[in-house]
């Protein structure tokens, strides 16, 4: 059974009120306490004066009993309803007020009773009134007595009770005045956020664009309303990112099925002899190849998007992984008469994917190769760096790259050069996955070129404990 409130707002006013319902509780016990405190600390300051009144009114009688002269103050006292007990130092009672109607107000005086005024004691009466007594060892013409002077606590419990049904019969009102309040206020700090929801509600994967209006962005509110639009704003890109992901997938997919088909239809066309179809067959194949590489670098980077590849650390020394990667390529450097150099420092050991890592120097290493031209030297560099870091930079002497396309190389699909790729064969994912593959061991690749002079990628990883 559910009992708390659905929405916030009510659950903010029923917090509320408890919170006040509890302070007002605590302050009404509190005031009760502190005005019984302060009546009672009057009534036996008035009490005490009684007690030094009524020993001035003692006077002995002839029977050896003690009688009580009348007083200008007796209408106050019967208002006061006092109660009088007078007892010898023997014990005996010499006086007891005919209020009391025979009871006593308490025992026989102890030994503190005989010597020294007490302090004021509550009593409850065999009738069961309560009562507030005080005691002192006065002297009656020259007789030792015992003097008990009482006054009913009515008048005193009369008034708390009454201060009591004030505060009780004003907690309903204040609660429920309170309750009113605090919902309107609730409301009003709430409002807010109804308005977020309601602009975040009319927000589509068509209208990402769009954004929730901040009022005041130094509140708590201003500052969700920034987190929602900067949410708002990665979500744009990610599926901006997705759809030309998507649309350039297609589209490189469909380049060499095409290519597929064309060069079949035509082959369907005429009778060739077994040399054409051998050539038609190898044709067809390339383009086989050539999916197969870009299918096999959209999986990579699906995985790679979706978590799934799992790094196999080991401490691998960087020199080496370069020359895996460098003997790799060699078949492709040769085609261009171009040569590849490893230089650094083998003992640098990082600690690193071994595969991983080689597949993101053989992607920078092939596309240096590709944009370098005949004949051209290419180099591997492996160096220490700052702050525990091993550096690799793959340098060409290509045509370089244009300071306002840098940002966007390693942006999948993204070619410098779109007049070559059929040319070169390449989709604009290789350096896509170099990033991804330095970037999941921690590192940092970067890019440094210069239209007509070349390209410099450089790795930077931390080194491994024993390469430290």
């Amino acid at each position: 059974m559910r009992l708390a409130p659905r929405n916030v707002r009510s659950r903010l006013t029923l917090w509320y009120v408890s919170v006040l319902g509890v302070l007002l509780v605590a302050y009404a016990a509190g005031s009760l306490f502190f005005l019984f405190l302060s009546m009672r600390e009057q009534f036996d300051h008035n009490l005490r004066e009684d007690v030094e009144t009524v020993e001035g009114l003692l006077v002995n009688e002839p029977n050896g009993s003690v009688a009580l002269r009348s007083h200008h103050d007796d209408d106050e006292d019967s208002r006061l309803q006092r109660f009088v007990e007078v007892w010898s130092l023997d014990n005996a009672v010499l006086f007891r007020s005919p209020e009391l109607q025979g009871q006593a107000l308490d025992g026989p005086p102890s030994s503190r009773e005989r010597t020294e005024t007490t302090v004021p004691t509550s009593r409850r009466l065999g009738n069961g009134l309560r009562v507030r007594i005080a005691s002192s060892a006065p002297h009656v013409e020259g007789r030792g007595v015992v003097l008990r002077v009482a006054h009913s606590e009515a008048p005193l419990w009369k008034e708390l009770s009454e201060f009591g049904w004030v505060l009780a019969l004003g907690f309903p009102p204040a609660i429920l005045l309170a309750a009113l309040g605090g919902y309107a206020l609730a409301r009003k700090a709430l409002a807010p956020i109804d308005a977020m929801t309601l602009e975040t509600q009319k927000i589509s994967a068509e209208d990402l664009d769009a954004r929730v209006s901040i009022k005041n962005p130094e509140d708590e509110l201003g500052r969700l309303a920034a987190v929602l639009n900067a949410m708002l704003g990665r979500l744009q890109g990610a599926f901006e990112q997705l759809r030309r992901f998507t649309a350039d997938a297609s589209h490189e997919l469909r380049t060499p099925l095409t290519a597929i088909r064309s060069v079949g239809e035509v082959a369907l066309q005429d009778q060739k002899t077994v040399a054409e179809y051998r050539d038609v067959i190898g044709s067809m194949l390339e383009e086989v190849d050539r999916l197969t590489r870009l299918v096999e670098s959209l999986l990579v980077l699906s995985r790679a998007d979706a978590g799934y590849t799992h790094l196999h650390r080991t401490d691998v020394s960087l020199v080496s992984v370069a020359q895996e990667a460098a003997s790799m390529l060699e078949v492709l450097a040769e085609d261009k008469r171009q040569h590849i150099d490893v230089e650094g420092d083998p003992h640098l050991v990082v600690s690193a994917d071994r595969l991983i890592l080689r597949q993101s120097i053989v992607n920078l290493l092939d596309n240096a190769i590709k944009y370098s031209p005949l004949e051209s030297r290419i180099l591997i560099r492996v160096q220490r760096g700052p702050d525990k870091q091993a550096l690799l930079d793959v340098i060409d002497r290509g045509m370089g790259i244009p300071d306002q396309q840098q940002r966007h190389v390693f942006d999948r699909f993204y070619r410098v050069d779109k007049a070559r790729t059929r040319e070169w064969g390449g989709a604009g994912l290789g350096l896509s996955i170099a990033r991804w593959a330095v970037e999941a061991h921690g590192g940092q690749i970067t890019l440094k070129s210069e239209e007509g002079r070349g390209s410099t990628f450089r790795i930077s990883l931390f080194l491994g404990e024993s390469g430290a």
